[in-house]
């Protein structure tokens, strides 16, 4: 999928999806409060972000996506340190209650732990914790995985605070009615921690790679990836930024709560197109 200035060219096979839907009058499905996370490195020209695809099985399988899911239960558990913004303070942010935001701040770092093997948490507010990727690391981040451990058992197992505070609020995208699956999520950026690496580790992705915006953005462009509007206007969101430096200064004043969703436009006689609402 990629993007011109009338919109992005939809796969044929969400278009007969979308056709279907609209003739049998189909009910949208109430969308999972989900979130997901740019992470975002330094390079000696600028900075890249990493992707993952998701397996071909999955909810938009095959595409390129960041690393992100569902909040789950255990993210709404009030037991866990926490350092950086409240969830008094993420509530302002992300336009819901505090205890909807505290699960959704606590779905990102659960999420790019799971995905990626990044832990965004320290033995203290000011600290990151360092290599996460030995074997009893691992053996954690899988019975988490499995929910055979909840997010803020593994923190207090291992006496960790989750720092909210290194993550930015972005944006907020809501799947289009015609979907059987829906999400509403929020997005996020998040810097890789100093001494942390990212692993494919995760048995939803069957790629992944680091790649500068603006590439991805171009790949996408000649069919290399494929990617839905939400990755695409993100990406290019954040590579119109220019350095970490500029995303830091952009989150700030985003509006992350305020959802944006596609729309497929299917005019009788022009190509479909998603456009945004």
């Amino acid at each position: 999928m990629t993007i011109d200035s009338d919109g992005f060219a939809a796969p044929a096979a969400l278009v007969e999806h979308a056709r279907r839907f609209q003739a049998e009058g189909g009910t949208p499905a109430v969308p999972r409060v989900a979130a997901t996370v740019l992470l975002l490195r330094p390079t000696d020209a600028d900075f890249e972000v990493y992707v993952i695809r998701r397996v071909a099985a999955m909810t938009f399988g095959g595409m390129y996506a960041f690393p992100g899911g569902g909040v789950d239960r255990s993210d709404s558990e009030t037991h866990l340190d926490w350092a950086g913004p409240t969830p008094d303070e993420w509530a302002g942010r992300l336009g819901v209650a505090p205890g909807a935001a505290q699960a959704v701040v606590c779905a990102a770092a659960r999420e790019v732990f799971e995905e990626a093997g990044v832990l965004l948490a320290g033995p203290d507010p000011a600290t990151v914790v360092g290599d996460v990727s030995g074997d009893d690391w691992e053996a954690a981040r899988q019975d988490l995985e499995a929910r055979r451990l909840g997010f803020a058992a593994l923190l207090a197992d291992r006496q960790l605070t989750l720092r909210s505070d290194l993550l930015l609020p972005w944006s907020r995208w809501i799947t289009p009615e015609f979907e059987p699956r829906r999400f509403d999520t929020y997005f996020f950026v998040a810097l890789l921690p100093a001494g942390q690496r990212t692993r494919d580790v995760s048995g939803e992705a069957d790629h992944t790679l680091w790649i500068r915006p603006a590439d991805a953005l171009a790949r996408a462009k000649a069919g290399e990836l494929t990617m839905l509007p939400p990755t695409l206007v993100t990406l290019a969101q954040v590579a119109a930024a220019g350095d970490l430096a500029g995303v830091a200064r952009a989150a700030a004043d985003r509006d992350a709560a305020t959802p944006v969703t596609p729309r497929l436009d299917l005019p009788p006689n022009g190509e479909p197109r998603f456009v945004l609402s």
